[in-house]
């Protein structure tokens, strides 16, 4: 996607393209306007525009990616950029196909999966491998859309078409109905089930059971080949899963579902997997061995379609085998294995291409940091290396033998793109300037980039870059300009600091804090807000959003430290939770409110923590751990009882509780919860199937039992994210409002 014109993407139904021209400097003026919550939550965002799903076409002409309303932030519709014509067009309009009829439970369920169930209009899009199609989910509905802005309705029925597909060549259309996987010709239509219809309501064909999805990272459970001759169906029975009774608790009603919901220590699933035709004949079933208690991890298919390759991680995810499956037999062998370190775990990645010629290049923490390999003929070759973590696998040019990849070699707050040589991997190429935060995209063939960028100054921008790095063209430059949707409070922004605190075991403890305008001899109230929880880093260079802005106009310093357990400071770091939730973070978010204690403007009788889900449970154990240390807590959405928890997630870190009981009860945010003496606030959605509200009404009836007084707001009909323009003003007005009763407030 070489020498095109610059671009300014705006919300409308024409873009024009724009020539190009130097950056301007952002708007500045004399005073700011307040930022209240109401703000921080309505629309247009603060943000500016956020592309979400950005694509390049396989051949490198077109950039899609899905586009927020102005007047309507949470609304996207699918947007397309040719490069030949320089022009933007609107390819699927959400308001004038969508239905906007109710969502089957499953879809619902599936967005929840998916981070998006607050989102509205086009969430979703693929575009089929031979870049002609872009098949769109809508309302339960499937569309093709048009490059020429042409869109054709494919299904019109009651039942939700999920998981959708175009074929590798775009010669059939396929989608999950009514628990079974149908196929059929895209320009003929009459899909067809090509799964038998079971007689048990318990078995699923074409879907990732509920682990896969909400904590593996996989959503598909059906994949094409290369050739489109055969495909391979996922088969689930949760039978032996145990059922629990799930309320969703409405403002005038509430439903029950009968939930099977693998907790920690309890059956999963069974899954099989089968090769077939696409009409569902010739079906082989592959061989996963023995063990029935397994995990499919990853299926994918080698480039000459002659070969499939499983991913099998045990149930206890210390071991992950790679089998070479053979799709005319079913018969596997283990080509390799990945073995976790001592008191650790395999952290499952997508960061793996298979080529050619049928080597592989391949992500491992196998030296203690998550880096790159070269598989080849039963060889290893490491190709990246360094106390530093590769973060994303974003492309392999294989004619020029270059790979592509974001890491946090110069910083691990600001991750960057590199490049390396696959033949000789010496020194890294960075394509990417320092002090941003960035992510990448790329073609088929990795020589076109789409950047995604931003900087503790300036919210998200994303362009189009070439093999070497340089921006070619803006897809969204998001200046702060006298029209950006931010430009009333710019005069009034706070940039954070940053710095480092050391743990108990010597680590560095990065931080990262944003202060009011303060007056000489004044001490303020912290407002610390922590996740604490694996896979997550919540101190970056990156932009933070308005929400920590309008808390620090209130007159409150914002802060935030990433302790031990947190994503991208390697094995150890990161496996010092092991079999020990609630103890080292616990540790070293203390170690953040000591230090803050320390500084002079801070007001030590007034630091107040804050989290969600885990870092709802997170605020327990250290009201329970550190009595008096924090003014006031806010648990949002906690996970009290990690028995509650699904059996993937939980059992990584703190084994199965069947075996390691004791782990779980020192654990547990439900024994010592009477040992909590300061003001708690606890909010919860009365409708949430992620951490279900039973793991609150526990607290609730065991802080009750013992006349333990705390507060609470409970939200109907939210699950676990209790978001909306409205609902999340109430949710912070309300945490606000808390504070100010218990005397956590700004000086005057």
């Amino acid at each position: 996607m070489s020498r095109i014109s610059m671009l300014l993407a705006a919300l409308c139904a024409t873009v024009p393209a724009l020539s190009i021209t130097a950056e301007a400097a952002p708007v500045t003026q004399q005073t700011a306007s307040p930022l209240d919550f109401q703000r921080v939550f309505a629309s247009p965002s603060l943000d500016g525009p956020q592309p979400r799903e950005v694509k390049i076409s396989p051949d490198g002409r077109y950039l899609t990616l899905l586009r927020n309303r102005t007047e309507d932030r949470q609304r996207y519709d699918l947007w397309g950029y040719d490069r030949e014509s320089g022009e933007w067009r609107m390819l699927v309009d959400s308001l004038k196909l969508g239905s906007n009829r109710e969502l089957s439970e499953a879809e619902k369920m599936q967005r929840e999966r998916k981070r998006v169930g607050d989102l509205k209009g086009i969430v979703a899009y693929d575009w089929s491998d031979d870049g002609r199609s872009i098949i769109v989910p809508l309302d339960g509905d499937l569309y093709l859309a048009g490059l020429d802005g042409s869109v054709r309705r494919l299904t019109d029925s009651p039942e939700d078409e999920l998981n959708s597909a175009l074929s590798p060549g775009g010669k059939y259309l396929s989608f999950v109905r009514e628990q079974r996987l149908w196929v059929g010709s895209l320009e003929q239509g009459a899909q067809k089930p090509i799964t038998p219809e079971e007689t048990a309501k318990t078995v699923h064909w074409g879907e990732a059971e509920f682990v896969a999805q909400e904590e593996m990272d996989r959503m598909s459970g059906y994949w094409w080949s290369p050739d489109e001759s055969r495909l391979v169906v996922e088969r689930y029975d949760e039978a032996p899963v145990n059922v629990v009774t799930r309320a969703a608790i409405g403002a005038e009603g509430t439903r029950t579902y009968e939930q099977r919901y693998p907790a920690a220590g309890t059956p999963n699933a069974v899954v099989s997997l089968f090769v077939m035709k696409p009409d569902g004949s010739g079906r082989v079933e592959i061989d996963l061995g023995a063990d029935k208690d397994i995990y499919v991890a990853r299926v994918n298919w080698a480039r000459d379609g002659k070969t499939l390759y499983v991913q099998r991680l045990n149930r206890e995810q210390t071991r992950l085998d790679v089998l070479a499956v053979d799709p005319g037999t079913g018969k596997s062998r283990v080509l390799f294995s990945e073995n976790a370190a001592p008191k650790s775990w395999i952290n499952l990645t997508s960061n793996y291409r298979f080529l050619k010629d049928g080597s592989l290049v391949w992500w491992s923490e196998r030296d203690g940091f998550g880096h790159l390999y070269h598989y080849a003929n039963g060889t290893w070759r490491q190709l990246t290396s360094g106390d530093w973590v590769v973060t994303k696998l974003v492309a392999i040019d294989e004619a020029r033998g270059r790979i592509t990849f974001t890491g946090t070699r110069d910083d691990v707050l600001a991750p960057q793109l590199y490049a390396v040589d696959l033949d000789k991997p010496g020194a890294l190429e960075r394509l990417t300037e320092t002090g941003w935060s960035n992510a990448a995209v790329a073609n088929k063939d990795g020589r076109t980039f789409v950047v995604t960028r931003s900087s503790p100054t300036q919210p998200s921008q994303s362009y189009v870059a070439d093999a070497a790095g340089k921006r070619l063209a803006w897809v969204e430059e998001n200046r702060l300009d006298a029209a950006h949707p931010y430009a009333p409070y710019l005069a009034g922004h706070r940039t954070p600091t940053f710095g480092t605190v050391k743990a108990e075991d010597g680590s560095d403890l990065h931080w990262m804090m944003i202060t009011p305008k303060m007056e000489p001899g004044k001490r303020y109230p912290v407002f610390f807000e922590h996740y604490g929880g694996p896979h997550n880093q919540q101190v970056s260079r990156g932009w933070t959003g308005a929400l920590p802005q309008a808390i620090v106009d209130k007159g409150y310093i914002y802060f935030r430290i990433d302790n031990r357990g947190s994503a991208n400071r390697g094995v150890k770091f990161e496996s010092q939770i092991w079999h020990a939730m609630g103890t080292v973070e616990v540790a070293d978010q203390r170690a953040g409110a000591e230090y803050l204690k320390t500084l002079p403007f801070v007001d030590p009788k007034k630091i107040a923590t804050y989290g969600w889900s885990y870092g709802g449970y997170m605020t327990l154990k250290m009201l329970q751990a550190d009595q008096g240390l924090y003014a006031a807590g806010i648990s949002g959405a906690p996970v009290t009882k990690w028995e509650l928890y699904d059996t993937n997630y939980t059992e990584r870190y703190m084994g199965d509780p069947r075996k390691v009981p004791e782990a779980y009860q020192a654990s547990d945010a439900i024994a010592n919860a009477t040992k909590m003496t300061d003001p708690l606030l606890l909010i919860h959605g009365m409708s949430d199937d992620n951490v279900v509200f039973e793991n609150s009404t526990a607290l609730i009836s065991k802080l009750q039992a013992s006349a333990v007084p705390f507060e609470m707001m409970l939200y109907p009909g939210y699950t676990h994210a209790v978001k909306g323009p409205m609902i999340s003003k109430h949710v912070w007005d309300t945490i606000f409002a808390f504070l100010g009763r218990h005397g956590v407030t700004p000086p005057k």
